[in-house]
């Protein structure tokens, strides 16, 4: 009798079998786009080689939708759940258009412009033709793969009894990426992805609002600290940034150091610095208050009458204002950095 898959095992099985159906279909668009008359583009384009393309694409946006049923039921049936189905997806319904509502024509023709303009610009035509080939890959296996999340984001609404997903990074990610490895949301939240993004959600039966599983299911289920241990010195500084690396490497909250990158800022005097974890209900904002408190600064009982006087500084600036690896570390502890 063949052992049981888990959940992880059957979500990173599916990742898989998508990523095939991307390729398969890229396949496809490059086998196709060989076959443009290289002295007439739009013509080949509009009679034959354009409709093809769209029928590949169409074909492999279809087969990825219509495998998320079988995907979500089977993870539930790995939780020991039955999926209690109000409705079922409509592959058909995510297929033969873009991600963002656009018609495949449209958004398919953009290689096309791409090669054309090069060519207009004085570059040769196979150069040419290349790069509007390469676009044309990037475009066709994105809409075949989110083809798919939204049938699986789809068909997780049709199962009663999932109530969230988990997010699953595969390697190599982001930085972004890697701090949100393991984090749960609710089946209503939508899946944020970047260009590119490798990351999959994972149906799951039961979690725990914002809550992040950690470290024991290997590539599904990364944990942070471990993916960066195991990076080289010049991957840390490429990913993490070279001065969020090194803050890291010092002891640092991996995720208090990404996070505060996208609120950065120069203030008037010229210091580098983030807004994020500045607000009334931010921690940086709290535990300047519980000092200033301490300090007899303000009134014990100033509440959210409180204001910072305190521009919160990114470790980049406070390695440059540090005298010394103990007042740098004291430093990243007073702006949040570390615990």
């Amino acid at each position: 009798m063949p052992t049981p898959r888990t959940a992880e095992a059957l979500g990173l099985a599916f990742h898989a079998a998508q990523a095939r159906r991307a390729r398969l279909t890229a396949n496809e668009i490059q086998r196709l786009w060989a076959q443009l008359d290289r002295r007439h583009f739009t013509a080949s384009w509009n009679s034959s080689v354009g409709p093809r393309v769209i029928r590949a694409l169409t074909a492999g946006q279809l087969a990825s939708a219509a495998a998320a049923d079988e995907y979500v039921d089977a993870v539930a049936e790995a939780e020991g759940a039955d999926p209690d189905r109000a409705g079922r997806v409509r592959p058909e319904g995510f297929a033969g258009v873009a991600a963002d509502g656009r018609a495949l024509e449209s958004l398919m023709y953009l290689p096309l412009i791409t090669s054309k303009t090069r060519i207009a610009a004085g570059q040769s035509v196979d150069d040419a033709l290349m790069a509007g080939l390469r676009q044309a890959l990037r475009i066709g296996s994105s809409e075949v793969t989110q083809a798919g999340r939204g049938a699986v984001g789809t068909s997780m609404t049709g199962a009663r009894t999932i109530q969230g997903y988990v997010r699953v990074v595969q390697p190599p990610a982001c930085s972004r990426c890697v701090i949100l490895a393991g984090k749960e949301y609710g089946w209503n939240k939508g899946f944020q992805r970047h260009p590119k993004c490798d990351c999959i959600h994972l149906p799951t039966t039961l979690i725990a609002r914002g809550s992040t599983r950690r470290g024991a299911s290997g590539r599904g289920f990364l944990d942070p600290h471990a993916y960066f241990g195991s990076l080289s010195r010049a991957e840390q500084d490429r990913v993490f940034t070279a001065a969020g690396a090194r803050a890291i490497r010092e002891g640092g909250d991996i995720n208090a150091i990404v996070n505060a990158r996208r609120g950065m800022y120069t203030t008037t005097s010229g210091l580098r610095a983030t807004r994020e974890g500045t607000s009334r209900r931010g921690e940086f904002y709290r535990a300047e208050r519980r000092r200033d408190v301490a300090a007899g600064r303000v009134r014990a009982d100033i509440g959210r009458r409180y204001s910072l006087t305190t521009a919160r500084l990114l470790p980049e600036e406070i390695f440059e204002l540090a005298g010394s690896r103990d007042q740098a570390i004291a430093m990243l502890r007073r702006f949040g950095y570390m615990g």
